[in-house]
């Protein structure tokens, strides 16, 4: 049974009898769960219930109904407008409240929101925020200005964060003293009130340095996401202590492998070499495949400095022209990153696969190894496209390399067969100065090597997570849900209107489905819009200890095992590794995870998201520096994003921009919700997602990351024959609700209607991947990997 439901008839049968209280074991013996797990699994349950409000704990240990549970716990996500929504559920709408409901929460804000009412087909719920549980901001940045008209106040900070900037910060005296311009960082003491509701105040606690100096901009946003950059002194004096070379203590108990030729395949850049392969043909006609992880768990002992700083850290954040590690360089480019020629410990898959790419055999250890040589993305690519030099270089190997183009063509083959789902978006890396300043955005290259590497991580990955899942433990796994019904038959109903033959049961949708939709457009002009329109129908990938497979991929096992120099997931599941390897599989053993690793999964996925979140936002404002003396230039673009307010448009290279509609000069735009479209009252012009277009553009904001574009060539866009809504005014931007309501709400899925664009796109909504991100699901560039 999955977790979800058993919470939900756990907190039914609770809200049932609100009066009575029950032990976990009278709950579980009433469900008459056959599982061998049903009391752990009951226990997690209840305290997920508990820690949401739902149900609580009286003192004798028993759970009852919390009678003062009232609405959803939720994140306030704010409009500077006034207005927010509340997320709570992946599965829900998000819940709209209006400015006079907010109670003055901000962006972030744990609140507690009362439905007013449910909502219905045309405008989702509506609330009231009773109650503000936990701040989702405790400082912020910004530059310091001195003096201010306040009585009792030493100066002001202009708050970077846009989701912040309609609002002002008050310094008091107290904290550091600043200079005017300077940027700084302040703890929070007031937030806005009934009294001050566009004030926040608070003291300077930190000084970053001067707006114009290198590298200030990026910590700007690393402070604004709240990232941990500075390791405490007990993490570095515990990494200082680590040899730099394997002990021949640490060999015992490891498998040799170090005769074997295994290779790391990373880019050019690449410091922290965490995963080695080797490939060969064995005497049945099968290939043997090897993949070998750095054994960071070795190093980051659970419970110590290190392993504490790596689960705050939770992942590795690639920020342009720096990371930011989870773990100190010291491992990370050190004894962990697994240098050729040199002995290194690791943990150790090693598979067997049929010519057809089915798994037939597998085993799981601890091992020493050697990588015999530092390969690159550029230079087996250059091998397996016949490059002699290249190949004369490393003649030795170049076997091998062949060996590993054809096992992944059959484990790329097998992915397709069973439904994963691969968008080919572009990725972009910016490339700065020395002075942090961009100066080029390349795209990158995705060749065959890439694609090797990709697929013997998943398969990795796949591996790991079926041998734990088969064996009934438990262990945390990387989870991708089916999308939610609702979603997927708004989006059949939009493909349907474009012509592609449908049938889809949206209870039952599988990954084959969306697949054969993914493919039907393949080479067609809507190709784009319908890749965009499937992203935002899927879920975001998450980790979990309830083994629910992953939809992207079509894999019914997964995790992520490879990566535990930046992703603290993969090295929790070294951990559960080693501990069953030691201490078998029995309830004993089961017992020191069972309760740990649903925490961990929820957390993890958060900081994950953090992550991304600053990467996203980093990437934004170095291409907007980048386009600062473009203004006046003209480009070549592709709409992937259009809303009441106008549209948005990516550039070739993966800038992206807005067209406001206030910049529509040769008509009056209507928004038709159901094409998700603008259409022009007088000359039924017509712009979709998907759609080329060639903009001006006309103004750049670095620090807000904005780029305005207004159309060059209005008159060359394609016309149509759909009728504009008559009660639509949207049109220079609406003021009613309905418009507040789809600001910020790019991901709203919606039905479709006929596409009159000719010619093939050529961008793509872009979700931007990590500087040498091999080692992701296949589906990372739509966030739900």
């Amino acid at each position: 049974m999955e977790l979800q439901n058993l919470q939900d008839q756990l907190f039914g049968f609770l809200k049932g009898n609100p009066t009575q209280a029950y032990p976990a074991q009278t709950l579980t013996d009433g469900l008459r769960l056959d599982d061998a797990n049903a009391f752990k699994l009951v226990v997690q349950s209840l305290a997920a219930l508990e820690r949401s409000g739902k149900v609580k704990v009286n003192e004798a240990g028993a759970f009852q109904y919390n009678a003062e549970h009232e609405g959803v716990i939720g994140t306030f996500k704010a409009n500077d407008k006034g207005f927010g929504f509340v997320h709570y559920d992946e599965t829900a709408p998000d819940v709209f409240v209006n400015p006079d409901n907010t109670a003055f929460a901000t962006q972030g804000d744990e609140v507690r929101v009362k439905l007013l009412n449910k909502g219905d087909e045309k405008r989702g719920p509506e609330g009231k925020i009773i109650e503000i549980i936990t701040r989702g901001r405790e400082q912020v940045v910004g530059a310091f200005t001195l003096g201010s008209p306040y009585t009792g106040y030493i100066g002001s900070i202009r708050l970077t964060d846009k989701r912040f900037a309609s609002f002002e910060f008050l310094v008091k005296e107290g904290g550091l003293a600043a200079t005017d311009g300077e940027v700084v960082v302040a703890s929070i003491a007031t937030y806005p009130s009934a009294e001050m509701p566009k004030h926040f105040t608070g003291s300077i606690v930190e000084k970053i340095g001067y707006k114009d100096e290198p590298g200030v901009d990026i910590m700007e946003i690393v402070y604004n996401h709240d990232v941990p950059h500075v390791f405490p002194k007990a993490a570095m004096d515990q990494a200082e202590k680590i040899p730099d070379e394997v002990q021949d203590s640490e060999r015992e108990g490891r498998e040799d492998i170090t005769d074997q030729p295994l290779v790391t395949i990373d880019a050019i850049e690449s410091k922290d070499l965490d995963d080695a392969v080797v490939v060969w043909k064995l005497p049945n006609g099968n290939f043997h495949l090897g993949v070998h992880i750095a054994d960071v768990s070795h190093y980051a002992v659970e419970g110590t400095p290190l392993d504490e700083e790596a689960y705050n850290r939770g992942t590795s954040v690639y920020l342009t022209d720096r990371v930011i590690p989870m773990l100190p360089r010291k491992i990370s480019n050190g004894i962990a990153s697994l240098n050729p020629g040199v002995d290194r410990l690791a943990m150790s898959a090693e598979m067997e696969f049929t010519p057809k790419g089915n798994l037939v055999k597998h085993r799981l250890h601890t091992s020493v190894m050697r990588s015999h040589a530092r390969m690159t993305y550029k230079a087996v690519n250059a091998i397996l496209a016949g490059d002699e030099e290249t190949r004369a270089e490393y003649a030795e190997l170049v076997p091998m390399f062949e060996d590993m183009a054809e096992l992944h063509e059959a484990l790329a083959a097998k992915r397709t067969a069973r439904g994963a789902i691969e968008f080919d978006a572009p990725e972009a890396k910016i490339i700065v100065d020395e002075q942090g300043k961009p100066t080029d955005i390349e795209l990158r290259e995705r060749g065959l090597s890439e694609r090797i590497i990709e697929s013997f991580m998943l398969a990795a990955n796949e591996t790991v997570a079926m041998h734990f899942d088969l064996a009934k433990v438990p262990f945390l796994y990387r989870i991708h849900e089916s999308p939610d019904a609702d979603r997927v038959e708004k989006f059949v109903d939009f493909v349907k209107a474009l012509g592609a033959p449908v049938k889809i049961d949206p209870e039952k949708i599988k990954s084959t489905d969306l697949q054969s939709i993914h493919n039907f457009f393949i080479d067609r002009p809507e190709e784009q819009m319908v890749s965009t329109m499937m992203l935002r129908t899927m879920k975001q990938a998450k980790y979990s200890n309830d083994p629910l497979g992953h939809f992207g991929i079509g894999a019914d096992y997964y995790t992520h095992f490879t990566s535990p120099i930046r992703r603290y997931p993969d090295l929790t599941v070294h951990r559960l590794i080693k501990w069953y390897e030691k201490n078998g599989l029995g309830e004993e053993a089961q017992a020191k995870y069972a309760d740990k690793l649903a925490q961990i999964g929820e957390e993890t996925s958060v900081k994950e998201r953090r992550a991304v979140d600053t990467e996203r936002d980093t990437d934004a404002m170095k291409k907007a520096e980048y386009m600062l003396d473009k203004v006046g230039q003209e480009f070549d673009g592709v709409v992937n994003g259009v809303l009441k307010f106008g549209m948005f448009i990516s550039l070739e290279n993966t800038v992206e921009g807005l067209i406001h509609i206030s910049n529509f000069t040769d008509d009056q735009y209507v928004y038709d919700e159901a094409h998700m479209a603008l259409i022009g009252r007088r000359l039924h012009h017509i712009y979709q997602i998907g759609q080329p277009v060639k903009v001006r553009v006309v103004r750049v904001d670095k620090e807000q990351s904005s780029i305005d574009f207004v159309l060059v060539d209005p008159e060359e866009a394609p016309t149509t024959d759909i009728k504009v809504p008559e009660d639509n005014r949207g049109a220079f931007g609406n003021k009613n609700r309905g418009d507040r309501r789809h600001n910020d709400k790019r991901n709203r899925s919606t039905k479709g209607g006929k596409t009159h664009n000719d010619g093939k796109p050529f961008g793509a909504y872009h979700n931007k991947r990590k500087p040498d991100d091999k080692r992701q699901d296949s589906n990372r560039k739509g966030r739900h990997s």
